[in-house]
């Protein structure tokens, strides 16, 4: 069976990452309206759709990646190096703002950051063969959980949990399970482990504080945080973490069902029959998630079996669209800004970490105001861009969407020249 790349699918992709790009660089933190962030707790708004439709991605992603569905000792091998680079990328995020280099400070420590930060990123997206990319990942994972672990003050609190090792956990399952069993028994795994992480939510006493609760700080899933993951949690202050360990099982079904909407995509049926069955298959998680969240409510920071369900059925009914609109329809007119972000993921959520938290390190004399500081990130904005604007949230979103259109012009480049880094 060809290889096949779905073109509806980078465009999901590149929307999704784009809406990324949009809520995680706001001008302001002060000002941002509230579509663009997380829910406070319960509920789910558009930034909390971004991370599942992510994983849902990457499940599709996963079939049509490895349409012979070949399993054997190379297969494995390629699987968990991927797994590891994307596990090891995403810690690096959380350590790039700790490393401390014989005393450095300033314009010194930001070179000598981000000279780790190329090394980092060649090593683990660069081409290699298999043996030494096998050294690597494991090589840097190991310095990561030595330094995490070792008593070194500056990595004592160190975050190890995140958004890129929540997916490199869940591809690294997913993967396994498309080339090691049948969609019944994907479909069953993916029923177990909602209903089973309900169970346990619900049911099982939380060790210290008393009944099974869905609360902020009292639940199981943030005491089982508080346990193994003790002084590298999100925040200091708090117990949990939002992409903590047990959290992190029902994620797996959010890859589960876009790896069963990618085999869909892959059977001998019309294009219009597999757009018929993921908008009924959307629509139908849509509607049992909505039912499930009057006892199980959405919540993202729990991803709940509710949030799994809602939300891929939303991804997969979005996809659905796309997926007729250019696939069917061949109408492509107007979709490139997008797929231009799409083909090149990786690149953009690597560096789209870094590069903020290297212009809040160069610090200068305020030219406005003698007697403050400022780092670059702020100074652009607030002369730069805030000033144009009478309304400070919708200063702070133009602030985001000038960093969308740099990173556009970037991709622009890539694309043309045909470069896609991947890990």
């Amino acid at each position: 069976m060809t290889r096949e790349r779905l073109i509806s699918l980078d465009v999901f992709r590149g929307l999704t990452i784009l809406l990324m790009t949009i809520v995680n660089n706001p001008g302001d933190w002060g000002n941002v309206f509230p579509p663009l962030l997380h829910a406070e707790w319960n509920g789910c708004t558009p930034t909390d759709l971004v991370f599942p439709f992510f994983i849902f991605i990457m499940g599709v992603a996963v079939p049509l990646a490895m349409p012979d569905k070949i399993y054997d000792s190379t297969t494995f091998n390629k699987i968990l190096v991927r797994s590891l680079c994307m596990l090891c990328l995403g810690i690096f995020f959380n350590f790039f703002a700790k490393i401390q280099l014989f005393g450095l400070d300033g314009i010194p420590l930001l070179i000598g950051r981000l000279a780790i930060t190329i090394a980092v990123g060649y090593a683990l997206m660069g081409s290699f063969s298999s043996k030494v990319k096998n050294i690597l990942a494991f090589s840097i994972l190991f310095i990561y959980l030595f330094l995490a672990y070792s008593g070194i003050e500056a990595y004592h609190d160190v975050r190890l949990p995140g958004v890129l090792q929540r997916i490199a956990i869940v591809y690294f399952v997913v993967s396994l399970l498309y080339l090691k069993t049948s969609q019944k028994t994907q479909i069953i795994t993916g029923v177990v482990l909602l209903l089973g992480y309900w169970a346990i939510m619900t049911l099982i006493p939380v060790p210290g504080i008393g009944a099974a609760n869905l609360e902020k700080g009292t639940n199981l899933a943030s005491w089982l945080d508080s346990v193994l993951l003790k002084g590298h949690m999100y925040h200091e202050t708090v117990t949990w973490d939002p992409e903590g360990v047990l959290s992190t099982i029902p994620s797996i079904v959010n890859g589960i069902i876009g790896l069963l909407i990618g085999q869909l995509l892959q059977r001998e049926i019309s294009k219009t029959q597999k757009t018929q069955k993921m908008v009924i298959a959307g629509v139908a998680l849509i509607i049992v998630g909505l039912l499930w969240n009057i006892v199980f409510p959405l919540n993202k920071s729990l991803w709940t079996s509710s949030y799994v369900l809602f939300t891929t059925g939303l991804a997969a009914t979005f996809l659905a669209i796309l997926y007729y609109i250019i696939d069917i329809a061949d109408y492509k007119k107007g979709f490139t800004p997008f797929l231009i972000w799409g083909v090149n993921p990786m690149i953009v959520f690597f560096s789209s970490q870094i590069i903020p938290q290297a212009l809040v390190m160069i610090e200068f004399q305020n030219p406005h105001n003698a007697a403050e500081k400022i780092n670059l990130l702020d100074y652009l904005y607030r002369f730069g861009i805030a000033p144009f604007f009478n309304n400070p949230m919708t200063a702070s979103l133009a602030g985001a969407l000038v960093y969308v259109c740099i990173w556009t012009f970037i991709l622009w480049i890539f694309y043309r020249n045909k470069l896609i880094f991947k890990v």
